[in-house]
Protein backbone atom coordinates (compact mmCIF):
# COMPACT_ATOMS: atom_id res chain seq x y z
CA UNK A 1 0.00 0.00 0.00
CA UNK A 2 1.46 3.48 -0.98
CA UNK A 3 2.13 5.79 2.14
CA UNK A 4 -0.04 8.73 0.02
CA UNK A 5 -3.42 9.69 0.73
CA UNK A 6 -6.10 7.51 -0.79
CA UNK A 7 -9.10 8.82 -3.02
CA UNK A 8 -11.43 6.15 -4.47
CA UNK A 9 -12.03 8.28 -7.86
CA UNK A 10 -15.19 7.36 -10.31
CA UNK A 11 -14.75 7.90 -13.85
CA UNK A 12 -18.40 8.96 -15.07
CA UNK A 13 -19.91 9.64 -18.04
CA UNK A 14 -22.22 8.57 -21.30
CA UNK A 15 -21.31 5.01 -22.78
CA UNK A 16 -19.30 6.41 -26.01
CA UNK A 17 -17.65 9.20 -24.72
CA UNK A 18 -14.46 7.38 -23.86
CA UNK A 19 -14.44 6.60 -20.51
CA UNK A 20 -12.18 3.19 -21.05
CA UNK A 21 -9.92 4.72 -23.37
CA UNK A 22 -9.38 7.46 -20.12
CA UNK A 23 -8.46 4.63 -17.66
CA UNK A 24 -6.25 3.09 -19.96
CA UNK A 25 -4.28 6.30 -20.16
CA UNK A 26 -4.18 7.19 -16.73
CA UNK A 27 -2.99 4.04 -16.15
CA UNK A 28 -0.56 3.66 -18.81
CA UNK A 29 0.77 7.57 -18.04
CA UNK A 30 1.23 6.75 -14.42
CA UNK A 31 3.30 3.81 -15.14
CA UNK A 32 0.74 1.47 -13.55
CA UNK A 33 0.03 -0.68 -17.00
CA UNK A 34 3.54 -1.44 -18.91
CA UNK A 35 4.12 -0.27 -22.01
CA UNK A 36 4.64 -4.01 -23.48
CA UNK A 37 1.14 -4.74 -22.15
CA UNK A 38 -0.26 -1.96 -24.43
CA UNK A 39 2.16 -2.63 -27.25
CA UNK A 40 0.25 -6.31 -26.98
CA UNK A 41 -3.01 -4.20 -26.96
CA UNK A 42 -2.19 -2.18 -30.04
CA UNK A 43 -1.23 -5.48 -32.09
CA UNK A 44 -4.52 -6.93 -31.25
CA UNK A 45 -6.36 -3.96 -31.79
CA UNK A 46 -5.18 -2.92 -35.30
CA UNK A 47 -5.96 -6.85 -35.93
CA UNK A 48 -9.54 -6.29 -35.10
CA UNK A 49 -9.33 -3.32 -37.41
CA UNK A 50 -9.77 -1.32 -34.05
CA UNK A 51 -6.40 0.81 -34.34
CA UNK A 52 -6.44 3.14 -31.17
CA UNK A 53 -8.72 1.10 -28.81
CA UNK A 54 -5.18 0.02 -27.12
CA UNK A 55 -6.54 1.53 -23.61
CA UNK A 56 -9.73 0.64 -23.84
CA UNK A 57 -8.67 -2.99 -24.43
CA UNK A 58 -6.86 -3.04 -21.11
CA UNK A 59 -9.57 -1.81 -18.86
CA UNK A 60 -11.95 -4.36 -21.20
CA UNK A 61 -9.80 -7.07 -20.32
CA UNK A 62 -9.83 -6.56 -17.15
CA UNK A 63 -12.72 -6.66 -16.42
CA UNK A 64 -13.02 -9.91 -17.86
CA UNK A 65 -9.97 -11.07 -16.00
CA UNK A 66 -11.56 -9.85 -13.03
CA UNK A 67 -15.30 -11.74 -14.13
CA UNK A 68 -13.29 -14.99 -14.20
CA UNK A 69 -10.59 -14.83 -11.30
CA UNK A 70 -10.96 -15.77 -7.49
CA UNK A 71 -8.55 -13.33 -6.17
CA UNK A 72 -9.09 -10.55 -7.27
CA UNK A 73 -5.89 -7.99 -7.31
CA UNK A 74 -6.82 -4.56 -7.42
CA UNK A 75 -3.79 -3.35 -8.19
CA UNK A 76 -4.89 -2.80 -11.91
CA UNK A 77 -7.27 -0.24 -11.60
CA UNK A 78 -4.91 1.80 -9.18
CA UNK A 79 -2.24 4.87 -9.87
CA UNK A 80 -0.26 6.95 -8.47
CA UNK A 81 -0.22 10.32 -8.81
CA UNK A 82 2.43 12.98 -6.94
CA UNK A 83 -0.09 13.74 -4.10
CA UNK A 84 -2.43 11.22 -4.13
CA UNK A 85 -2.96 7.19 -4.22
CA UNK A 86 -5.92 6.71 -6.31
CA UNK A 87 -8.56 3.09 -6.93
CA UNK A 88 -10.55 3.50 -9.78
CA UNK A 89 -14.18 2.58 -8.99
CA UNK A 90 -15.62 2.00 -11.95
CA UNK A 91 -13.61 -0.33 -13.96
CA UNK A 92 -15.63 1.68 -17.07
CA UNK A 93 -15.33 -2.28 -18.92
CA UNK A 94 -18.46 -3.49 -17.10
CA UNK A 95 -21.77 -2.22 -19.24
CA UNK A 96 -23.70 -2.27 -16.16
CA UNK A 97 -22.01 0.97 -15.16
CA UNK A 98 -24.68 2.48 -12.83
CA UNK A 99 -24.76 -0.94 -10.69
CA UNK A 100 -21.36 -1.03 -10.26
CA UNK A 101 -20.82 2.90 -9.10
CA UNK A 102 -23.48 2.47 -6.49
CA UNK A 103 -22.48 -1.13 -5.26
CA UNK A 104 -18.76 -0.38 -6.02
CA UNK A 105 -16.83 -2.02 -3.37
CA UNK A 106 -16.63 1.76 -2.05
CA UNK A 107 -18.49 4.56 -2.61
CA UNK A 108 -16.10 7.33 -4.16
CA UNK A 109 -14.94 10.47 -3.19
CA UNK A 110 -14.35 12.46 -5.89
CA UNK A 111 -15.65 11.93 -9.63
CA UNK A 112 -14.32 12.93 -13.65
CA UNK A 113 -16.68 13.21 -15.61
CA UNK A 114 -16.02 12.05 -19.64
CA UNK A 115 -17.98 14.04 -22.16
CA UNK A 116 -17.36 13.76 -25.52
CA UNK A 117 -16.73 17.23 -27.12
CA UNK A 118 -18.36 16.48 -30.34
CA UNK A 119 -21.56 15.43 -28.81
CA UNK A 120 -22.02 17.47 -25.55
CA UNK A 121 -24.24 16.34 -22.86
CA UNK A 122 -26.22 13.14 -23.63
CA UNK A 123 -28.74 11.21 -21.30
CA UNK A 124 -26.63 8.87 -19.41
CA UNK A 125 -24.61 12.21 -18.45
CA UNK A 126 -27.50 13.11 -17.09
CA UNK A 127 -28.27 10.51 -14.99
CA UNK A 128 -24.45 10.31 -14.10
CA UNK A 129 -24.38 13.26 -12.32
CA UNK A 130 -27.85 12.94 -11.01
CA UNK A 131 -26.57 9.93 -9.13
CA UNK A 132 -22.89 11.46 -8.32
CA UNK A 133 -24.95 13.78 -6.45
CA UNK A 134 -26.99 11.76 -4.66
CA UNK A 135 -24.67 9.93 -3.63
CA UNK A 136 -22.36 12.08 -2.00
CA UNK A 137 -19.36 12.84 -4.25
CA UNK A 138 -17.62 15.54 -3.88
CA UNK A 139 -15.77 17.24 -6.61
CA UNK A 140 -16.31 17.03 -10.37
CA UNK A 141 -13.90 17.20 -12.65
CA UNK A 142 -14.95 17.92 -16.17
CA UNK A 143 -12.89 15.85 -18.99
CA UNK A 144 -14.17 17.76 -21.97
CA UNK A 145 -12.98 14.27 -24.14
CA UNK A 146 -12.42 13.89 -28.04
CA UNK A 147 -10.77 17.62 -28.50
CA UNK A 148 -9.11 15.63 -31.53
CA UNK A 149 -12.47 15.24 -33.56
CA UNK A 150 -13.18 18.65 -33.22
CA UNK A 151 -9.71 19.92 -34.35
CA UNK A 152 -9.34 21.11 -30.92
CA UNK A 153 -11.46 24.29 -31.00
CA UNK A 154 -12.17 26.61 -28.28
CA UNK A 155 -15.79 27.37 -28.92
CA UNK A 156 -16.78 23.49 -28.81
CA UNK A 157 -15.14 23.12 -25.59
CA UNK A 158 -16.52 26.39 -24.63
CA UNK A 159 -19.94 25.29 -25.51
CA UNK A 160 -19.87 22.32 -24.04
CA UNK A 161 -18.67 24.01 -20.90
CA UNK A 162 -21.84 25.62 -20.93
CA UNK A 163 -23.80 22.62 -21.31
CA UNK A 164 -22.21 20.61 -17.97
CA UNK A 165 -22.48 24.01 -16.11
CA UNK A 166 -26.13 24.30 -16.65
CA UNK A 167 -26.78 20.30 -16.04
CA UNK A 168 -24.50 20.66 -12.88
CA UNK A 169 -27.02 23.73 -11.67
CA UNK A 170 -30.22 21.71 -12.62
CA UNK A 171 -29.03 19.09 -9.96
CA UNK A 172 -27.53 21.57 -7.76
CA UNK A 173 -24.10 20.67 -7.70
CA UNK A 174 -21.53 23.15 -6.55
CA UNK A 175 -20.40 24.11 -9.70
CA UNK A 176 -18.19 26.75 -8.57
CA UNK A 177 -15.99 23.67 -7.81
CA UNK A 178 -15.76 21.87 -10.95
CA UNK A 179 -12.76 21.87 -13.18
CA UNK A 180 -12.90 21.66 -16.67
CA UNK A 181 -10.20 20.08 -18.82
CA UNK A 182 -10.06 19.74 -22.65
CA UNK A 183 -8.17 16.68 -23.58
CA UNK A 184 -7.93 13.75 -26.03
CA UNK A 185 -7.42 10.31 -24.30
CA UNK A 186 -6.96 8.87 -27.85
CA UNK A 187 -3.80 11.41 -28.44
CA UNK A 188 -3.03 11.83 -24.84
CA UNK A 189 -3.62 15.61 -25.08
CA UNK A 190 -4.20 17.33 -21.58
CA UNK A 191 -3.51 14.13 -19.41
CA UNK A 192 -0.02 13.86 -18.07
CA UNK A 193 1.48 16.86 -20.28
CA UNK A 194 0.60 19.83 -21.42
CA UNK A 195 -0.72 19.74 -24.74
CA UNK A 196 0.31 22.59 -27.57
CA UNK A 197 -2.95 21.84 -29.37
CA UNK A 198 -4.61 23.63 -26.49
CA UNK A 199 -2.38 26.51 -26.52
CA UNK A 200 -5.96 28.90 -25.77
CA UNK A 201 -6.21 26.54 -22.88
CA UNK A 202 -4.12 27.75 -19.42
CA UNK A 203 -5.69 25.87 -16.52
CA UNK A 204 -4.89 22.52 -14.51
CA UNK A 205 -4.35 19.44 -17.30
CA UNK A 206 -5.85 16.10 -15.61
CA UNK A 207 -3.14 14.78 -13.67
CA UNK A 208 -2.81 18.53 -12.11
CA UNK A 209 -6.59 18.30 -11.59
CA UNK A 210 -6.93 14.91 -9.89
CA UNK A 211 -3.84 16.53 -7.53
CA UNK A 212 -5.60 19.06 -6.63
CA UNK A 213 -8.77 17.69 -5.33
CA UNK A 214 -9.25 18.07 -1.49
CA UNK A 215 -8.06 14.63 0.54
CA UNK A 216 -10.88 12.71 1.61
CA UNK A 217 -11.60 12.11 5.33
CA UNK A 218 -10.26 8.89 6.11
CA UNK A 219 -12.86 5.83 7.11
CA UNK A 220 -12.82 7.29 10.91
CA UNK A 221 -12.84 4.45 13.77
CA UNK A 222 -15.86 2.84 12.18
CA UNK A 223 -15.96 -0.82 13.62
CA UNK A 224 -14.90 -3.54 11.36
CA UNK A 225 -17.45 -3.81 8.24
CA UNK A 226 -16.39 -6.77 5.90
CA UNK A 227 -18.78 -7.63 3.57
CA UNK A 228 -18.61 -11.61 2.19
CA UNK A 229 -18.08 -12.07 -1.35
CA UNK A 230 -16.90 -15.77 -1.51
CA UNK A 231 -16.58 -18.59 0.69
CA UNK A 232 -14.12 -20.82 0.05
CA UNK A 233 -12.65 -24.17 1.25
CA UNK A 234 -8.81 -24.66 1.04
CA UNK A 235 -7.36 -27.98 2.36
CA UNK A 236 -5.22 -27.35 5.21
CA UNK A 237 -6.86 -24.00 6.51
CA UNK A 238 -10.67 -25.28 6.71
CA UNK A 239 -13.26 -22.13 5.69
CA UNK A 240 -11.97 -19.35 4.16
CA UNK A 241 -14.38 -16.23 3.73
CA UNK A 242 -13.06 -13.64 1.03
CA UNK A 243 -13.95 -9.99 0.99
CA UNK A 244 -13.17 -6.40 0.84
CA UNK A 245 -12.60 -4.73 4.15
CA UNK A 246 -14.90 -1.73 4.18
CA UNK A 247 -14.20 0.55 7.77
CA UNK A 248 -12.27 -0.58 10.87
CA UNK A 249 -8.99 -3.73 11.04
CA UNK A 250 -9.57 -7.42 11.25
CA UNK A 251 -6.69 -9.10 12.84
CA UNK A 252 -6.03 -12.44 13.94
CA UNK A 253 -7.65 -12.83 17.55
CA UNK A 254 -10.99 -10.89 16.64
CA UNK A 255 -14.08 -12.22 17.86
CA UNK A 256 -16.08 -11.93 15.04
CA UNK A 257 -19.87 -12.01 14.24
CA UNK A 258 -21.36 -12.74 10.53
CA UNK A 259 -24.69 -10.78 10.30
CA UNK A 260 -27.83 -11.89 8.94
CA UNK A 261 -26.08 -15.29 9.62
CA UNK A 262 -25.67 -15.06 13.17
CA UNK A 263 -22.60 -16.97 14.12
CA UNK A 264 -19.18 -15.96 14.99
CA UNK A 265 -15.76 -17.22 16.42
CA UNK A 266 -12.34 -16.12 16.50
CA UNK A 267 -10.06 -15.52 13.66
CA UNK A 268 -7.44 -17.45 13.65
CA UNK A 269 -5.46 -16.50 10.05
CA UNK A 270 -5.81 -13.56 8.21
CA UNK A 271 -4.04 -13.69 4.18
CA UNK A 272 -3.76 -11.17 1.92
CA UNK A 273 -2.40 -11.94 -1.81
CA UNK A 274 -1.60 -15.51 -0.75
CA UNK A 275 0.06 -14.18 2.56
CA UNK A 276 -0.08 -13.93 6.31
CA UNK A 277 -0.42 -10.96 7.61
CA UNK A 278 -1.15 -9.43 11.52
CA UNK A 279 -3.78 -6.88 10.46
CA UNK A 280 -5.45 -5.66 7.41
CA UNK A 281 -7.41 -2.62 7.45
CA UNK A 282 -10.00 -0.17 4.64
CA UNK A 283 -9.66 -1.11 1.11
CA UNK A 284 -7.52 -4.11 1.61
CA UNK A 285 -9.00 -7.43 0.21
CA UNK A 286 -8.79 -10.58 2.36
CA UNK A 287 -9.07 -13.72 2.87
CA UNK A 288 -9.65 -15.13 6.53
CA UNK A 289 -10.23 -17.93 8.52
CA UNK A 290 -12.74 -17.89 11.90
CA UNK A 291 -12.44 -21.15 14.04
CA UNK A 292 -15.62 -22.88 14.63
CA UNK A 293 -17.37 -21.57 11.40
CA UNK A 294 -17.93 -24.00 8.21
CA UNK A 295 -18.81 -23.25 4.92
CA UNK A 296 -22.49 -23.91 5.23
CA UNK A 297 -22.81 -21.21 8.30
CA UNK A 298 -22.40 -18.30 5.80
CA UNK A 299 -23.04 -16.89 2.95
CA UNK A 300 -22.05 -14.18 -0.19
CA UNK A 301 -23.61 -11.11 1.20
CA UNK A 302 -22.83 -11.43 5.04
CA UNK A 303 -21.31 -8.80 6.68
CA UNK A 304 -18.63 -9.64 9.00
CA UNK A 305 -17.93 -7.37 12.40
CA UNK A 306 -16.82 -7.41 15.74
CA UNK A 307 -18.78 -10.23 18.27
CA UNK A 308 -19.17 -7.21 20.43
CA UNK A 309 -20.91 -4.29 17.51
CA UNK A 310 -22.11 -6.58 15.28
CA UNK A 311 -23.28 -5.83 11.91
CA UNK A 312 -27.28 -4.37 11.92
CA UNK A 313 -29.82 -6.58 10.46
CA UNK A 314 -32.98 -4.73 9.20
CA UNK A 315 -36.46 -5.77 10.15
CA UNK A 316 -37.23 -2.45 7.30
CA UNK A 317 -35.54 0.74 6.77
CA UNK A 318 -35.61 4.28 5.60
CA UNK A 319 -34.08 5.32 2.84
CA UNK A 320 -33.75 8.16 0.17
CA UNK A 321 -33.81 7.00 -3.35
CA UNK A 322 -33.73 8.68 -6.74
CA UNK A 323 -35.94 6.74 -9.46
CA UNK A 324 -33.86 6.54 -12.77
CA UNK A 325 -35.44 4.31 -15.11
CA UNK A 326 -38.76 2.39 -14.57
CA UNK A 327 -41.44 2.02 -17.24
CA UNK A 328 -44.45 2.80 -15.34
CA UNK A 329 -44.70 4.16 -11.53
CA UNK A 330 -44.06 2.31 -8.57
CA UNK A 331 -46.45 2.75 -5.97
CA UNK A 332 -46.28 0.30 -2.06
CA UNK A 333 -46.05 -2.92 -2.21
CA UNK A 334 -43.58 -2.86 -5.27
CA UNK A 335 -40.56 -5.37 -4.47
CA UNK A 336 -37.76 -5.46 -6.80
CA UNK A 337 -34.32 -6.30 -5.82
CA UNK A 338 -31.94 -4.39 -3.45
CA UNK A 339 -28.34 -4.77 -4.27
CA UNK A 340 -26.05 -3.15 -1.34
CA UNK A 341 -22.78 -4.30 -0.87
CA UNK A 342 -22.35 -7.97 -1.71
CA UNK A 343 -25.89 -8.74 -0.93
CA UNK A 344 -28.87 -9.12 -3.57
CA UNK A 345 -32.17 -9.48 -1.57
CA UNK A 346 -35.38 -8.68 -2.78
CA UNK A 347 -37.42 -6.15 -0.89
CA UNK A 348 -40.81 -4.50 -0.80
CA UNK A 349 -41.28 -1.09 -0.83
CA UNK A 350 -43.93 -0.57 2.26
CA UNK A 351 -44.32 3.20 2.16
CA UNK A 352 -43.41 6.02 0.08
CA UNK A 353 -43.06 8.72 2.84
CA UNK A 354 -42.41 11.63 1.10
CA UNK A 355 -41.46 12.73 -2.25
CA UNK A 356 -38.74 15.26 -2.56
CA UNK A 357 -37.94 17.96 -5.30
CA UNK A 358 -35.02 16.15 -6.64
CA UNK A 359 -33.21 19.95 -7.37
CA UNK A 360 -33.53 21.51 -3.69
CA UNK A 361 -34.13 18.37 -1.67
CA UNK A 362 -36.93 19.84 -0.37
CA UNK A 363 -40.12 17.84 0.63
CA UNK A 364 -42.63 18.37 -2.14
CA UNK A 365 -45.25 16.32 -1.07
CA UNK A 366 -45.94 13.91 2.34
CA UNK A 367 -47.32 9.96 1.40
CA UNK A 368 -47.83 10.67 -2.45
CA UNK A 369 -49.21 7.63 -4.62
CA UNK A 370 -46.71 7.08 -6.72
CA UNK A 371 -43.28 7.92 -7.92
CA UNK A 372 -41.94 7.51 -11.85
CA UNK A 373 -38.63 8.14 -13.01
CA UNK A 374 -36.59 11.32 -12.21
CA UNK A 375 -38.39 11.45 -9.20
CA UNK A 376 -36.10 11.58 -5.64
CA UNK A 377 -38.37 9.94 -2.50
CA UNK A 378 -37.93 8.99 1.04
CA UNK A 379 -39.44 5.15 1.53
CA UNK A 380 -39.91 2.46 4.14
CA UNK A 381 -38.48 -0.94 2.71
CA UNK A 382 -38.67 -4.38 4.17
CA UNK A 383 -36.45 -6.82 3.05
CA UNK A 384 -38.07 -10.36 1.87
CA UNK A 385 -34.80 -12.21 3.22
CA UNK A 386 -32.37 -10.90 6.41
CA UNK A 387 -30.34 -8.32 5.16
CA UNK A 388 -27.44 -6.44 6.85
CA UNK A 389 -27.25 -2.78 5.79
CA UNK A 390 -25.96 0.69 7.53
CA UNK A 391 -27.17 4.06 7.97
CA UNK A 392 -25.02 5.94 5.35
CA UNK A 393 -24.44 8.62 8.23
CA UNK A 394 -22.76 6.32 10.24
CA UNK A 395 -20.89 3.81 7.92
CA UNK A 396 -21.59 4.92 4.55
CA UNK A 397 -19.96 2.36 2.78
CA UNK A 398 -22.42 0.15 3.93
CA UNK A 399 -25.31 2.79 3.69
CA UNK A 400 -25.99 2.64 -0.02
CA UNK A 401 -27.75 0.44 -2.87
CA UNK A 402 -29.03 -0.06 -6.23
CA UNK A 403 -32.41 -1.46 -6.79
CA UNK A 404 -32.83 -3.11 -10.05
CA UNK A 405 -35.95 -4.75 -11.65
CA UNK A 406 -36.11 -6.29 -15.67
CA UNK A 407 -32.98 -6.27 -16.23
CA UNK A 408 -31.73 -3.00 -15.28
CA UNK A 409 -31.38 -0.59 -12.93
CA UNK A 410 -34.30 1.36 -11.31
CA UNK A 411 -33.06 3.66 -8.90
CA UNK A 412 -30.20 4.05 -6.97
CA UNK A 413 -30.13 5.04 -3.06
CA UNK A 414 -28.77 5.98 0.63
CA UNK A 415 -29.85 4.53 3.90
CA UNK A 416 -30.74 6.86 6.28
CA UNK A 417 -32.02 4.55 9.56
CA UNK A 418 -32.24 0.79 10.28
CA UNK A 419 -35.24 -0.31 12.58
CA UNK A 420 -33.48 -3.56 13.93
CA UNK A 421 -35.05 -7.09 14.18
Amino acid sequence: MSDKPHQNLAIIGHVDHGKSTLVGRLLFETGSVPEHVIEQHREEAEEKGKGGFEFAYVMDNLAEERERGVTIDIAHQEFDTDEYYFTIVDCPGHRDFVKNMITGASQADNAVLVVAADDGVAPQTREHVFLARTLGIGELIIAVNKMDVVDYSEDTYKEVKEQVGKLLKQVRFNSDDATYVPISAFEGDNIAERSDNTSWYDGDILLEALNNLPAPSPPTDAPLRLPIQDVYTISGIGTVPVGRIETGTLNPGDNVSFQPSDVGGEVKTVEMHHEEVDSAGPGDNVGFNVRGVGKDDIRRGDVCGPADDPPKVAETFKAQVVVMQHPSVITAGYTPVFHAHTAQVACTITEINQKLDPASGEVAEENPDFIKSGDAAIVTVRPQKPLSIEPSSEIAELGSFAVRDMGQTIAAGKVLEVNER
